[in-house]
């Protein structure tokens, strides 16, 4: 393998939402620093069974909505 061309595998602390850490190897950040999730097992909605939000951008949503309203009754 050549020297010099991968990143640095180092420890780093993971902090979930819920307050929980713990250490993993990754090539984010440098030795020891805390990444700190946005978002984990605890609070993702394919875990949690929660409901997906559609965000309609650009009408996207509405022209489906509208260009398939027929096809499924409520």
């Amino acid at each position: 393998m050549k020297k010099g061309i991968h990143p640095s595998y180092h420890f780093v602390e993971v902090a979930l939402n819920d307050g929980t850490t713990y250490k993993t190897r990754s090539t984010w950040g440098a030795e020891g620093d805390k990444l700190t999730l946005d978002i984990d097992p605890s609070t993702h909605p394919a875990w949690t069974g929660g409901q997906q939000q559609l965000i309609d951008r650009g009408g996207r949503l509405s022209r489906f909505n509208k260009r398939f309203a027929g096809y499924v009754k409520a």
